[in-house]
């Protein structure tokens, strides 16, 4: 039995279009697709969240002596991830497409320009900050696992009537 649908297309094309439903559902919470599609961005996604639950908080927190301009010693707190969390960053790094976040809409170039030069991956920062936070939050007070993505059925789409979907994160 396979792994996951074959969606009529080759290994290739079909790896592609996953990778790109499953980055953008995690950027934007919300996916419009069909049903066979949305069975295989929920499972993907699903592994991708868990991981990140997983991993999100082991960090090392260091205290570094560095040099400043002035030729002055000056120590600083730095904030490493641990080998495990680092793992878990670049096996989801090494599947997701690297998306950059949309400006906001009363924010300047200059601004955005700001924002993207501290954060080099902004989905993987998302993935991590955000939805592993949040979700081990919600499995610490449900006392439950799983169930991170829902797939709500709008209809048959006009054209050629296969059924679509919509996959949000809960």
């Amino acid at each position: 039995m396979a792994r996951y649908s074959k969606l009529n297309k080759p290994t290739d094309q079909r790896k592609a279009l996953l990778r790109n439903q499953v980055s953008a559902l995690l950027m934007h919470g919300k996916l419009r697709t069909t049903q066979a599609r949305a069975k295989d961005v929920c499972r993907l996604a699903e592994k991708m969240i868990s991981l990140a639950i997983k991993n999100h908080d082991k960090v090392i927190k260091l205290s570094k002596q560095v040099n400043n301009e002035k030729g002055q010693t000056v120590t600083i707190e730095v904030t490493n991830d641990a080998p495990e969390k680092l793992n878990a960053r670049r096996r989801i790094m090494s599947y997701v497409y690297d998306i950059k976040s949309p400006r906001e809409k009363d924010e300047t170039k200059k601004e955005y320009a700001d924002r993207h030069r501290k954060v080099k991956h902004p989905l993987i920062e998302k993935i991590f900050n955000e939805y592993g936070a949040k979700y081990d939050a919600r499995n610490q007070k449900e006392n439950c696992a799983g169930g991170y993505t829902r797939i709500i059925k709008i209809g048959p789409r006009r054209g050629d009537a296969a059924e679509e979907v919509i996959v949000e994160l809960v």
